[in-house]
């Protein structure tokens, strides 16, 4: 057989495919119910803000319920776990952030496959990392804080919303790259971590802008740094650390939204078209935009490719580090 009479079968069989799987979803009527959307973490982190803001306008755009699960634990693990071995109906989705390709890279035994159990459907948004301090902590910068750390090794106590979170593994890459030592403290989510920090109760932590904002403008922390290679819109003063002296560092999260593997394509690509619209739509980008997020609403292809990446990245600084789940 020639090679053009070959890819034109494979055109054929691919068209074939996806027709067969949109006959498949239009015969259910999707979605005849309730959409459930798993966030692996607790309520008020980042993840859970991104998701329930959009879940309104999705819910109009499908002509269903968006309920939002909260599923935490296992920085993230079990929520996911959930959905990886749900049935793949379109009837479950994944609503998560960056810690689900770093968790890829930490785990040496999850029980479902990072890239071959779960769908890609978009990216909604990405949003720098940043890292803040108590401001009862005597550092203004970046430098003033690697200072600190040499001076006492091991004492700085950082939180995280957990292991093997971009909370974690962003310290890991600060500690690695400056040379210094600092002890990882992690929490049950964002606002266990964040109130931790604002008593004193650690000392510093990477954490979304999204997150941090509101408590840097009231002055409950201290931005030190943002973990972008650009500053972020929302905090022009703020620098990145990049230039302030950790050349080449980067470290900046992402939501995105998956379904279970083998979910019908059809549906995959309704998920993906009806979520874009959300993302676009002009209340939603301004309200993203505000807490320093930069809506995105990338092709499932694309996405995956992100995944793909962030778990190579992440696999080497683990290795480099000794990182671990504590």
């Amino acid at each position: 057989m020639s090679a053009g009479r070959r890819y034109l079968r494979a055109g054929v069989l691919g068209a074939c495919a996806l027709a067969t799987s949109m006959a498949v979803a239009q015969g259910t009527g999707y979605p005849g119910k309730s959409v459930r959307t798993v966030v692996p973490f607790p309520a008020g982190g980042g993840i859970d803000g991104v998701a329930r803001l959009l879940a309104p306008k999705l819910s109009e755009q499908l002509g269903q319920p968006i309920v939002i699960d909260n599923r935490a634990g296992a920085g993230g693990t079990l929520g996911t776990e959930l959905v990886a071995k749900a049935p793949a109906d379109g009837y479950t989705l994944l609503a998560t952030f960056a810690s689900h390709a770093m968790n890829a890279a930490l785990y040496q035994n999850l029980s479902f496959d990072t890239l071959n159990d779960l769908a890609p459907i978009t990216l909604i948004a990405t949003v720098p990392n940043i890292l803040v301090v108590n401001p009862v902590l005597p550092a203004k910068t970046v430098k003033d804080l690697i200072g600190l750390a040499k001076k006492r090794p091991g004492e700085l106590l950082y939180a995280s919303v957990g292991s093997g979170t971009p909370a974690h593994l962003s310290a890991e890459l600060f500690n690695l790259m400056a040379g210094i030592r600092m002890t990882h403290v992690p929490y049950k989510g964002a606002a266990p971590s964040i109130i931790a920090l604002i008593s004193g109760e650690t000392q510093l932590t990477f954490t979304t802008v999204l997150v941090a904002l509101p408590h840097v403008q009231t002055g409950r922390l201290r931005a030190l740094a943002v973990g972008s290679l650009k500053r972020s819109p929302v905090m022009p003063d703020v620098p990145t650390v990049d230039e302030s002296g950790l050349k080449g560092y980067e470290s900046t999260a992402w939501y995105g939204l998956l379904a279970p593997a083998k979910t019908p394509v059809a549906i995959v690509e309704q998920l993906h078209r009806e979520t874009v619209k959300v993302i676009q739509s002009p209340d939603i980008r301004d309200s993203l935009l505000k807490q320093g997020a930069e809506p995105v609403g990338s092709t499932p292809e694309a996405f995956g490719r992100l995944i793909r990446a962030d778990i190579d990245k992440w696999t080497k600084v683990v290795k480099a580090t000794g990182a671990r789940v504590d």
